[in-house]
């Protein structure tokens, strides 16, 4: 009986001991923390696997972060320190992805300026399909995929393939038929 009174007398001699070199600021969140997890012990009062839900994780990774990992191993934690470090990187990563998240989903317009040059190409020169136009753009210097100049002009009304009635180079360059020789016979 008089063991249980010098051991009480120890154990929070060295209780105190502990805390004379930690912050007010360590202090108070190692007291928030211990708050908490008692909380989420008295949720489990029948005896089942404590599970810390989303919300406990962010208020621990929350009051937990910015300690040193050296008090970190130190406190009373139902969990190790390196799982509350990774709640944390947990945390920030959502928080990124939100924030980078496009406000707008699938491709982006395409740039107006453009829109009004493929219009314009294919009003100077009616006989041009799409690929015509695409090739155009490149030897301007414009980066846009075909596919692009295709949906640009059906949504303008063109038809992106137009049949050709004529031919767009110069007839020099048309292929004349070949001429030949007739064999009359054939002799091994």
């Amino acid at each position: 009986m008089l063991f249980r009174p010098a051991y009480l007398t120890a154990a929070n001699t060295f209780a105190v001991l502990r805390l004379l070199p930690m912050t007010d600021r360590e202090k108070n969140a190692e007291i928030l923390v211990l708050r908490h997890q008692i909380a989420v012990l008295e949720r489990r009062l029948d005896g089942t696997r404590v599970q810390f839900t989303a919300p406990d994780r962010v208020l621990l990774a929350a009051l937990l972060h910015r300690l040193p990992r050296r008090v970190l191993r130190r406190m009373r934690l139902l969990v190790r320190s390196d799982t509350v470090l990774r709640w944390h990187r947990d945390l920030i990563a959502e928080q990124h992805t939100a924030r980078s998240r496009p406000t707008r989903p699938g491709r982006p317009p395409t740039v107006r300026s453009i829109r009004l040059l493929v219009l314009r190409l294919v009003r100077e020169n009616p006989g041009w399909g799409y690929r015509r136009v695409h090739g155009e753009l490149l030897v301007l210097g414009v980066k846009v995929a075909a596919s692009t100049v295709w949906e640009i002009l059906k949504e303008a009304g063109i038809d992106p393939a137009p049949e050709h009635s004529a031919t767009t180079w110069p007839v020099s360059y048309t292929r004349r038929p070949r001429r030949c020789r007739r064999v009359t016979s054939w002799r091994p």
